[in-house]
């Protein structure tokens, strides 16, 4: 049976929140890689404005610069054109003032350390300011779920605590931002479930602003407030949609005709982007 029109709450139109509320604005940037012959362009004239203390999900096909996109706000890849502001910083200086941090598809947990120990790693290197300032280790591995294993090593620990880990590690200079790059995307269904029902009550407690790129429609419709569709070769924004699902989400919701709407709308408009 066919699926109902979207509803009209779905608005693919780009969001332009006051400038009070943007956490990160994107002003026509394009990224190329390579030189000459051999350019690819992974981003083409990108504009876009992420508002402060939203969780925005990101889809698109594959090489479509998703994972460009979050490089570039990290300043991890120069912009060829146009440019980007943290909080009204450069990246460079964001990155220098931990504005942000960055969550990997690999937990990258350093082997011969305690779960305590790696969440600790960012205030040992790079300086990191008064210990005060920060969350402490014991706090932020209570807040994934995680209390009682401080003293696991990474092999003593699943691959989803071993993620649970990454992210107190993220969170342990309380950065403004999260740049998640499909971090949940090399585990099983049941674990993948779990942690999003996880770091939707993270993202509540902290209010910490999220970025969070996937390949998983279902993903991206129970975690985003927004989802950010990019089109690809080259990468630009095809749409920039409110999730009209309340805040509060349990993971029944998928079963709801609302959600079934959402994830029919965000599949057409995948088609349309490859």
């Amino acid at each position: 049976m066919a699926l109902a029109e979207p509803a009209a709450t779905i608005d693919d139109g780009p969001s332009i929140p006051s400038s009070s509320d943007v956490a990160i604005a994107v002003n026509d940037a394009s990224v190329v890689f390579g030189e000459d012959e051999e350019q690819v362009v992974a981003l083409s004239h990108v504009t876009i404005d992420f508002r402060a203390g939203d969780l925005v999900t990101i889809l698109g096909p594959s090489g479509c610069g998703k994972s460009t996109l979050l490089r570039l706000i990290a300043d991890l890849v120069p912009a060829a054109s146009g440019g980007v502001s943290v909080f009204g910083k450069s990246p460079s200086e964001a990155r220098l003032s931990r504005e942000f941090a960055f969550v990997f598809q690999d937990a990258t947990l350093l082997p011969w350390r305690t779960a305590i120990d790696n969440v600790r790693l960012p205030l040992e290197v790079g300086g990191g300011g008064a210990i005060e300032q920060h969350a402490s280790p014991e706090e932020l591995l209570d807040l994934v779920g995680l209390k009682g294993r401080e003293t696991a090593l990474p092999r003593e620990l699943s691959g989803g605590m071993r993620q649970r880990v990454a992210i107190a590690r993220a969170l342990i200079c309380r950065p403004k931002i999260l740049l998640m790059d499909e971090p949940f995307g090399a585990l099983d269904e049941i674990k993948r479930d779990r942690l999003n029902v996880e770091l939707l009550r993270i993202w509540r407690e902290t209010g910490t602003t999220i970025l969070f790129v996937t390949h998983s429609i279902p993903e991206a419709a129970f975690l985003g407030q927004k989802t950010l569709v990019l089109s690809a070769h080259p990468g630009r924004v095809l749409s920039y949609m409110d999730i009209d699902l309340p805040g509060e989400r349990a993971l029944s919701i998928r079963d709801s005709m609302e959600f079934v709407k959402i994830t029919g709308h965000l599949r057409t408009l995948l088609e349309q982007a490859a």
